[in-house]
């Protein structure tokens, strides 16, 4: 197993970092899954935020990677969208959809925290 460079894991974004990452999967799992269903026509909202909130959790993961000037508001986007994206899959059954929506709504809880 590798292990984290002492900078690395020093990093004040360390947790922030894991949450937009597990996040970021979490979403594109549900997705995956969610075109696999009998009929994804009725996921496709849900499809959509998904692909969405994966994105901007890595583009928040990265930024924060950098400490990015613009790092506020790259988190309030992701904690939109986070919440957004939580909305939807909690409205399903699907079990990855309510896992989905618990990585969305932790990492949009984290995100927000970081510039209250």
């Amino acid at each position: 197993m590798l292990e984290v460079p002492a900078r690395l894991s020093s990093s004040r974004y360390t947790d922030a970092i894991a949450a937009c990452n597990e996040c970021a999967n979490a979403c594109d799992f549900c997705s995956a899954a969610c075109l696999r269903e009998p009929d994804p026509r009725h996921m496709a909202k849900c499809i959509a935020l998904d692909m969405d909130c994966a994105e901007v959790c890595r583009l928040a993961a990265a930024a924060m990677a950098r400490d990015s000037a613009h790092l506020p508001y790259v988190c309030e986007l992701c904690a939109r969208i986070c919440e957004s994206c939580a909305e939807e899959c909690a409205s399903h059954e699907s079990q990855h959809c309510q896992d989905c929506a618990w990585a969305c709504r932790r990492c949009a809880q984290v995100c927000s925290d970081l510039f209250p």
